[in-house]
């Protein structure tokens, strides 16, 4: 869902982001913050347009949150930066980049609309996240035109992007990652017993899971290799660009598709 959601938004995105003139030197200003608490087990969403989204661990029960503007041309006061609380007892936190009057960002991701763009079509300001993430508390961090980046985490993860590489890391909890145009590079310390999809069309996939991992593998490439540190009992006829099979015991499925790059799987 938030895939697609992010999918309908590309040529809003491109629009936004165009190159600026090699002339115009770089502007930034001093960035914005914001902190509260956020609740164990909860969630923190970041939707970001044009770009990078970068979650790193935090300390004690608060949730840091900051946003650094840079622009060429354009008014970087039309890009909104809200924070919200949102969810059951409003334990979860909502941050967003808003680049026009009708955007909108929510849970299931961000919504861009055409409807009174004037200006605001020739702002190239992108905006950088930072989030210091206490321990416990789940992500789910989204750009368009940007890499995401997430670290130090133990928690839940899921990171998508369209236009740039993801890489996400946690130690305690499942990570599920998508880009279009871009590497994607996950390291999961915990399987939860659902389905795992790591999909890109441009990049190469590297997946580290637990050695006790017991799963169906589904791992597909056009251009490119596939291979696994895992022993799999492989299911139907064996290629070089498509493995399907079982790991251990098997299980829910790991699903992991490109088109040009290659795909590997390794053992933790």
């Amino acid at each position: 869902l938030i895939m697609r959601r992010i999918f309908s938004i590309i040529a809003v995105a491109v629009s936004t982001a165009a190159a600026a003139s090699p002339a115009r030197a770089l502007k930034s200003e001093e960035p914005f913050h914001w902190s509260g608490d956020v609740q164990n087990a909860h969630w923190v969403y970041v939707r970001n347009l044009n770009g990078a989204v970068r979650v790193q661990a935090g300390s004690g029960n608060k949730v840091e949150v900051s946003a650094r503007k840079q622009w060429r041309r354009g008014n970087p006061e039309d890009v909104k930066i809200t924070v919200t609380q949102v969810g059951v007892n409003k334990g979860d936190v909502l941050v967003c980049a808003l680049w026009r009057p009708t955007d909108s960002c929510d849970e299931d991701g961000y919504h861009s609309h055409r409807d009174g763009w004037g200006n605001h079509n020739n702002n190239d300001t992108s905006v950088e996240f930072t989030i210091a993430l206490p321990a416990g508390v789940k992500v789910d961090a989204s750009s368009v035109n940007g890499e995401v980046e997430v670290d130090g985490v133990a928690s839940e993860v899921i990171a998508n992007t369209v236009n740039g590489g993801v890489s996400a890391r946690s130690t305690g909890g499942p990570v599920r990652a998508k880009t279009v145009n871009g590497q994607v590079n996950v390291r999961s310390g915990v399987v939860d017993g659902s389905n795992l999809d790591y999909s890109t069309v441009n990049g190469s996939i590297t997946i580290e899971l637990p050695a006790t991992t017991n799963a169906s593998l589904d791992m597909r490439t056009t251009n490119g290799s596939v291979s696994s540190d895992f022993p799999v009992t492989v299911e139907g006829s064996f290629s070089a660009h498509r493995m399907h099979g079982t790991i251990g015991k098997g299980g829910p499925t790991i699903k992991l598709s490109t088109v040009n790059g290659s795909i590997h799987l390794r053992k933790l």
